[in-house]
């Protein structure tokens, strides 16, 4: 999500954001940063794209990895593994920060609707 907000491709998702600011808190995920980060790796070239979310990066809180989360995690894990449904490593994990954090994910990724009995997922960018 915070990638359709950077870079302007969703409208939907940047108005969703801009309407919650001042009533609620965005904060993202050390491994959704990581996640970016790595993105960006692979893009040298694009210095405007890097800068832009620098700054956002600046403007919200980071939640690190704790052991609540690692709790978190592990539950969640053990409870998809038993629903016979799969969901990549790094997923997994966003998901268990949010649970751990008593959030609402906000993302595009149609495999994190299958985690809707374990948290609340929204996603933002409905216009894609």
């Amino acid at each position: 999500m915070i990638s359709y907000l950077v870079s302007g491709r969703s409208r939907a998702a940047r108005r969703s954001y801009l309407d919650s600011e001042g009533y609620t808190t965005i904060a993202l995920s050390v491994i959704s940063e990581a996640e970016i980060r790595f993105g960006l790796e692979t893009r040298p070239e694009a210095t405007r794209l890097r800068t832009t979310f620098e700054e956002f990066f600046a403007s919200v809180p980071i939640l690190p990895w704790n052991s609540d989360v690692a709790k978190a995690y592990g539950k969640l894990r053990s409870a998809i593994n038993a629903t016979g449904k799969r969901l990549s490593v790094m997923d997994l994990l966003i998901a268990s920060h949010a649970i751990a954090s008593d959030a609402i994910l906000v993302s595009h990724e149609q495999a994190f609707q299958n985690l809707t009995p374990f948290l609340t997922v929204v996603d933002w960018a409905a216009d894609l």
